[in-house]
């Protein structure tokens, strides 16, 4: 299974691998290796590889959603104490020693896509696999009486889904973040969007007890259309973002997509967009919205 999901992303894993020097780390000075495609998977001999090691200050200083700066007495593969080091994609690999070059700074475990250019965890928190949930809402594009508007050259209905401006990179996103420890991850899929795009964090208590409410009643009902690893520009070999997207359609409009957006938390900017194969997004996030247009049967 491992290896054919590796096939299957292949032709993703490649933003981390070409991410610096302006998307990752915010670091002149810090660059990846250069990663050919032909050398990606760690079934390719590279005995020359000896990429960088680097993890950003700001995660080594011990915030509480770090791990420790050492791998010792942490369990992977499994649920360790509330944090899930389970990989969507199966088991990783915990190499042992057999290749020397690899453990030698104590890298014990690999990327499942392959090679990324960097050893360490980068601005990522956790060794292994980072959870994150991507809650996409979407309704159709309606004009002033109502009616639904179709694409004129497709002549199918223009579906819209909320969009934030990520605050980090200043890229287009799903709005998103990492799934806190203990946390399920339908909590983190209603706690991002009500942050980033109706910015409860801000709002007065009346109005987040109507947002809440509201988002609460149309995040019963969502189609999960994604689970698994993230071409992200902050993977590295020894950290990776894996996410859960679900989609969750307001099919009236007159729930969530009546609602005033207001950006928030780690996002500077947020509105519907028209989904089409023209969109810039952030990391994967195009996929994720061409399974949702699929599902909707809708413009693309």
């Amino acid at each position: 299974m491992a290896r054919a999901i590796k096939k299957l992303f292949g032709h993703m894993h490649t933003n981390c691998r070409k991410s610096f020097p302006h998307l990752y780390i915010r670091d002149d000075d810090q660059k990846r290796c250069a990663v050919p495609d032909d050398l990606v998977s760690w079934d390719a001999e590279w005995k020359e590889y000896d990429p960088d090691d680097y993890t950003m200050p700001h995660v080594l200083s011990g915030p509480e959603w770090a791990d420790p700066p050492s791998i010792e007495g942490l369990k992977f593969n499994t649920i360790d104490g509330n944090i899930d080091r389970r990989s969507h994609m199966g088991e990783y690999s915990l190499d042992s020693g057999e290749n020397d070059d690899f453990v030698k700074d104590g890298h014990y475990f690999k990327n499942p896509v392959g090679r990324t250019g960097l050893k360490g965890r980068g601005t990522l928190g956790k060794w292994g696999p980072n959870h994150a949930a991507d809650p996409i809402v979407t309704r159709w594009k309606r004009d002033d009486a109502g009616n639904k508007i179709t694409n004129p050259v497709s002549q199918k209905l223009v579906l819209q889904f909320v969009a934030i401006v990520r605050r980090d990179h200043g890229v287009w996103a799903v709005p998103g973040g990492m799934v806190d420890a203990g946390e399920n991850i339908n909590v983190t899929l209603k706690r991002e969007f009500s942050e980033e795009a109706m910015n409860t964090l801000e709002l007065p208590p009346d109005q987040v007890e109507k947002v809440t409410t509201q988002v609460n009643d149309l995040f019963q009902h969502g189609t999960e259309v994604y689970r698994g690893y993230v071409d992200d520009p902050r993977n590295t070999d020894n950290s990776w973002i894996e996410t859960v997207a679900h989609n969750f359609h307001d099919d009236s409009g007159n729930s969530v997509g009546a609602f005033t957006l207001n950006a928030g938390d780690d996002a500077i900017g947020v509105k519907w967009v028209d989904i089409s194969q023209d969109l810039q997004l952030f990391a994967s996030h195009l996929d994720f919205i061409k399974k949702v247009a699929d599902i909707h049967g809708c413009h693309w």
